[in-house]
């Protein structure tokens, strides 16, 4: 009777645990109809064609070291191993399910000259090939070996009341021991039959772990992981670019385009105003006049807010003075360093900005009296510090804007660091790695022209 809350053996409601998708899971799950299932005799598979491929290769091999004195013989040599890897990455599929994936990156050009400057560059190049060497030289007679024991063994065993009825009179079994009479025979057979399952799990554990020595230098799994960040920093790195260059557009557009109309507005109603007759409508000209010159100066502050002119002119340094010289709160700037160099277009507006956020968070939260700006270039990494004598107490979490100047530091890679104990002082620190542009040197001054 079955008992209330136990599922039934029978019943289809039951999960079934996941299939397997490599050997040591297959051992794993089904320990006891392990060697019914397929997976002994793909782990044979692999053996067995890993011996052919080993002793293919240890051919090539010894074929290619002719050649080790001819200048074609170091390519002949890394082609073999790419060839070698491509091939063991699709074996890999016999014992294990999960795709290897390729090392190797695309070329940026095409032709055969791209592909062999960027393989000779790749470690997974180096590695296919020290993966030849060894899989010529030790892998496949291990492989045999294995084989020889697994299934050779058992079948010598099974063979023997064969071997007796083909000779007559006698049979040795495995070149050691004699058997002269069929029950002999077929007691050494009886072991044999009960000597090959058992012997197909030692073989599918050792056919796992030469998978996973193939995995680890055809496929680590941490080159693959470093190959997707690589590809997401280089992605990244490229948006970045990209949206600077386009709040650049966007503020030259406005600079030479709708800025350049409203001064000539404003300079057409200030004319008017002076020609037209004391009245209503000098009034009214006057009210336009003023409001104009009201919607030039926010488009002005709109502008610098995009992309300051100071920035592209002159540099960070500059940048920082005149943002310094724009804040609330009372900014020294001693510690920007004067020699600073012109660095990278993103690393200096990301610099800027995480600075004028900065800014504006002391000036609306920390209650600031002072506020100090240091920056410099040493160790191939920009470092600036910003520090306030206000009440502390910063906290991301609470929306100060502080994850926002993380994220647009980590744009480049870059990292932001708060130290902002209650009661004060705040100390903000951010680096961005960056090399400095040759031949380049920002100055600390700018004329007041190129700030408007």
């Amino acid at each position: 009777m079955q008992h209330p809350g136990v599922p039934s053996p029978l019943d289809p409601q039951r999960p079934r645990a996941p299939e397997p998708r490599t050997v040591w899971q297959a051992l794993a799950v089904r320990p006891g109809r392990f060697a019914w299932t397929a997976w002994p005799w793909r782990a044979v598979g692999y053996l067995a064609s890993g011996a052919v491929t080993g002793a293919v290769t240890l051919l090539v091999l010894l074929v290619l070291a002719g050649f080790s004195l001819v200048l074609v013989g170091l390519p002949l040599l890394l082609l073999a191993g790419v060839a070698l890897g491509g091939l063991e990455r699709r074996r890999l599929r016999l014992v294990d399910r999960e795709p290897a994936v390729d090392p190797h990156r695309v070329p940026e050009a095409p032709g055969l000259a791209a592909w062999l400057r960027l393989r000779v560059r790749e470690q997974a190049t180096w590695r296919e090939l020290a993966y030849a060497v060894l899989h010529a030289t030790v892998l496949w007679p291990l492989d045999l070996a294995v084989l020889a024991v697994g299934l050779g063994l058992p079948a010598a065993l099974l063979g023997v009341p064969l071997q007796l009825a083909a000779d007559g009179h006698e049979a040795k079994v495995v070149k050691t021991f004699l058997v002269t009479t069929y029950p002999q025979a077929l007691a050494a057979a009886l072991l044999g039959l009960v000597l090959l399952p058992l012997l197909l799990y030692p073989l599918t554990a050792l056919a796992g772990a030469r998978a996973a020595l193939g995995r680890a230098l055809l496929a680590p799994r941490e080159t693959e992981l470093r190959g997707r960040i690589g590809e997401v920093t280089a992605s990244r790195a490229r948006l970045a670019a990209a949206f600077e260059a386009e709040r650049r557009r966007i503020e030259r557009d406005l600079h030479d385009g709708a800025q350049q109309r409203l001064v000539a507005l404003t300079m057409t109603l200030g004319l008017a105003r002076y020609d037209a007759p004391p009245g209503p409508l000098a009034d009214q000209l006057a009210q336009a006049h003023e409001e104009a010159g009201r919607v030039l100066a926010e488009l002005r502050e709109l502008i610098h807010g995009i992309h300051p002119q100071v920035l592209a002119d002159y540099g960070l340094g500059a940048a920082l003075a005149d943002a310094a010289d724009r804040s609330a709160v009372p900014v020294e700037t001693s510690g920007i360093d004067e020699a600073l160099p012109r660095l990278p277009a993103a690393v200096e507006s990301a610099a800027y900005f995480a600075a004028r956020e900065a800014l504006a968070n002391i000036g609306r939260h920390s209650g600031a009296a002072r506020v100090r700006i240091t920056a410099r270039h040493t160790d191939g990494a920009l470092h600036l510090e910003i520090e306030d004598d206000g009440r502390g107490g910063a906290d991301p979490a609470h929306g100060s804007g502080l994850t926002g100047l993380a994220d647009r530091l980590a744009v480049l890679d870059g990292t932001l660091t708060i130290t902002s104990p209650p009661g004060g002082p705040t100390l903000l620190r951010a680096e961005i790695p960056c090399s400095a542009l040759s031949g380049s040197s920002s100055p600390r001054t700018a004329s007041s022209s190129a700030r408007d």
